[in-house]
């Protein structure tokens, strides 16, 4: 089974590139969402998903995503295990596979 997603959000910060020591691109963008329900003070809570870019991905999102811009990524979903005081826990992360712009008014 395929574990997929499609996020809509707001961009935290620029991304920056960096190789791995194959010279593969990679870079992480930080995409703040709003919840679907308001906070006990009316409000709109929201999460922040890292998201794993790649090669061309990676590259495009670094010269054009700006903090601000709204964007729609479609992923899949990656549990990884990490040990720590003895126990295993679990961090999901986003692989985009499309990235999106999308324009607003404002």
């Amino acid at each position: 089974m395929l574990t997929s997603c499609v996020l809509v959000g707001r961009v935290k910060e620029k991304p920056e590139v960096t190789l791995t020591s194959k010279g593969t691109s990679m870079a992480a963008l930080l995409l703040e969402t709003d919840r679907p329900f308001r906070n006990e003070d009316g409000s709109l809570g929201t999460d922040v998903f890292r998201i794993i870019l790649w090669r061309g991905i990676a590259e495009e999102c670094a010269e054009t995503c700006q903090p601000g811009s709204i964007v729609a990524v479609k992923g899949r979903m990656q549990s990884v295990p990490h040990e720590n005081e003895g126990r295993t826990w679990y961090n999901c992360e986003i692989f985009a596979e499309k990235v999106s712009y999308v324009p607003h008014a404002g």
